[in-house]
């Protein structure tokens, strides 16, 4: 049983190393985090529901999860070729594009959850 413990706790790691490089060297990433630490403070201030966080916490993470995998699409795509190439530029654009659906879908949860409760505060 500790064997397969530490071999899991062990796993999170590379995880841990690649979430590290792309807040480091990802601007985006960088923005998202941000925006992160402003819809938690903004959830906690206004106080949202359980199943407010629920859908707040999916968007985020959701948000997340493009950003982290365009990076490491663009970073296979540069290693591919540094050459402007139209099939890597437009799987670059179309994994942009992901990331864009993820942070408008993200921005309609926190219009939905959050405008109401500071209308009312109005």
């Amino acid at each position: 049983m500790y064997r397969w413990l530490a071999s899991v706790i062990r796993s999170f790691g590379p995880a841990l190393a690649g979430l590290a490089y792309a807040l480091k060297t990802q601007r985006n990433l960088q923005f998202h985090a941000f925006a992160t630490l402003l819809v938690v403070a903004f959830g906690l201030g206004l106080r949202i529901e359980t199943w407010e966080w629920c859908v707040v916490l999916l968007a985020i993470g959701l948000v997340c999860a493009a950003e982290l995998l365009n990076t490491a699409l663009e970073i296979l795509a540069d290693r591919v070729s540094k050459e402007w190439e139209e099939p890597i530029r437009r799987a670059k654009d179309t994994a942009a594009a992901a990331v864009l659906m993820a942070a408008l879908a993200a921005l309609g949860v926190g219009v939905l959850v959050f405008v109401p409760r500071l209308w009312r505060l109005l």
